[in-house]
């Protein structure tokens, strides 16, 4: 029997989802550090870190204006599901050694393959502003 199910998963990203508000953006990205801090401490979310960290790039983005090709549904459930890693005291509280990460995980892995297709057009719009910007940017070298 699993410890947490999609099904569970479902229902506490969509709960998580249905509650966030632009406002709520701006909170996620003062408490970043502190997400990603917990990340690299789960073993269950390790392997995670570097999907969270596009995703935190691209709320940082959307928040900012300057990417807003993607659908809110898309920014609540990411910001969703680290607001719910945060969270310690959840579906199973993140104090039990062994299985505390496991609904962490689980909520996680299920927003990525959710909004997978909308961060590798983010991802591939990140790099092509960065080529760009490095390309019209001035060379500082002698």
């Amino acid at each position: 029997m699993a410890i947490f199910s999609d099904r569970s998963a479902q229902t506490q990203l969509n709960r998580e989802a249905a509650s966030v508000s632009q406002d709520n953006l701006d909170d996620l990205l003062r408490r970043q550090r502190a997400i990603e801090a917990k990340v690299r401490s789960s073993g269950k979310l390790q392997r995670f870190s570097g999907d969270i960290k596009l995703m935190f790039a691209m709320i940082s983005d959307y928040w900012n204006g300057r990417y807003r090709t993607v659908p809110w549904k898309s920014v609540a459930a990411i910001a969703g599901a680290l607001l719910y890693v945060l969270n310690p005291l959840d579906v199973i509280p993140d104090l039990i050694l062994g299985i505390g990460f496991v609904d962490d995980a689980g909520v996680v892995a299920l927003c990525l393959r959710l909004v997978e297709s909308d961060l590798i057009r983010y991802a591939a719009w990140k790099e092509q502003t960065e080529q760009q910007t490095a390309a019209t940017t001035p060379s500082t070298a002698p």
